[in-house]
């Protein structure tokens, strides 16, 4: 599969490790390619974002503004996208602008002036600049809609809805959504749907570890202890987050959350230390984490059992992204939730002995 990459970009892909295509990524690859509309499902974790971008950037044209449109549910996804996009969009001589709303209007509207082949941004922003003719419809070939089921289930969907319209009535859609669980009747007629929605992450191990209730934010202290420990930690109360880091940052343990109320600028300055391992516990609800990306994270703690499989799934697919190995601690307080997890996925104890973790079982 890698051989249908062009030369400029087999010394990036040994550069960044990209050995060979997951099942997602080898499935979209010709149908986009090709310039069909299509609906790609495939879990958190498998390469979505590359499966449909390297397809997606060997159909444009050199110097011909305007033609590939990204949408994302929210500031972190597309900013995550860009980065990506720019790696590989550079080589092949290709330039991406990134337009999200809370940035400077006037500024963005100066870049699109240097006639930038892909514009990746939030469905807001992207609307105010077509209505304001800076952003051409009529020249978009493809729109890619990232993480679909969230721009549907959002308040954007109108954005979405009116900026498709705009666009010329042969342009090619592409869905791309970790799951097949949204009103289907809001994608185009005769959309090709790519499902791989059995493909089980391996490389990701499960776990639990007993703990009674009031002893969970000293369990999180203990973990940081650990030597090269770091998480992300899902609460699925923001309460429960908010007073699990007040008594952590008390114990002076190496926390930091990721409220929704961080401004956009902070939440990066955030994430980047945590990718640096300057931040051992990166504390999130659901809503926050969606989009978030960190390359090489180890490992995903819930700090109590999600509500269902499918969250479950989402937080897991945060850990042994692309093929790394990873792994997911569940704090477990009843017999009944244990019960329930192992419906989840197939798990194993671990505890904690002398700042060492080991598997019981």
């Amino acid at each position: 599969m890698k051989t249908k990459l062009p030369t400029e970009w087999q010394e990036l892909s040994d550069r960044l490790g990209f050995q060979e295509f997951t099942p997602i990524q080898t499935q979209l690859f010709d149908p986009i390619l090709d310039g069909q509309t299509l609906l790609g499902v495939s879990p958190t974790g498998t390469g979505k974002t590359l499966a449909y971008l390297l397809p997606s950037l060997l159909r444009l044209q050199n110097k011909k503004a305007q033609q590939l449109l990204i949408l994302a549910p929210n500031t972190e996804l597309a900013g995550q996208i860009f980065e990506v996009c720019k790696t590989w969009a550079e080589p092949l001589g290709l330039t991406a602008q990134l337009l999200l709303s809370g940035s400077s209007q006037k500024r963005q509207i100066e870049r699109l002036k240097k006639g930038p082949e892909i514009i990746i941004g939030t469905p807001g922003r992207i609307f105010e600049l077509v209505k304001l003719k800076k952003i051409k419809m009529m020249n978009v070939e493809t729109i890619i809609l990232d993480e679909f089921d969230q721009l549907l289930s959002d308040s954007q969907y109108h954005f979405v809805d009116k900026i498709t319209h705009y666009a010329p009535r042969d342009h090619q859609l592409v869905y791309m959504s970790a799951t097949a669980k949204f009103d289907h009747d809001k994608i185009a007629e005769n959309t090709l749907e790519i499902s791989i929605d059995d493909q089980v992450l391996d490389n990701i191990q499960h776990f639990y570890m007993q703990v009674e209730k009031r002893d969970k934010v000293d369990l999180l202290r203990k973990l940081s202890n650990v030597e090269d420990f770091r998480g992300l930690v899902f609460f699925n109360a923001l309460s429960d987050l908010g007073s699990a880091e007040e008594k952590l940052q008390y114990r002076e343990v190496n926390s930091v959350s990721l409220a929704s109320d961080v401004n956009v600028k902070f939440r990066k300055v955030i994430l980047d230390k945590f990718k640096e391992h300057q931040i051992t516990l990166l504390l999130a609800t659901d809503l926050v984490a969606r989009g978030i990306d960190i390359d090489s994270l180890e490992c995903v703690v819930n700090y109590e059992l999600p509500r269902d499989l499918e969250t479950y799934t989402h937080r897991s697919g945060r850990t042994g992204r692309m093929g790394k190995e990873g792994y997911v601690i569940t704090f477990i307080s009843h017999p009944e939730e244990l019960k329930t997890l192992k419906k989840f996925a197939s798990v194993r104890e671990i505890v904690l002995k002398n700042q060492e973790l080991y598997v019981t079982s």
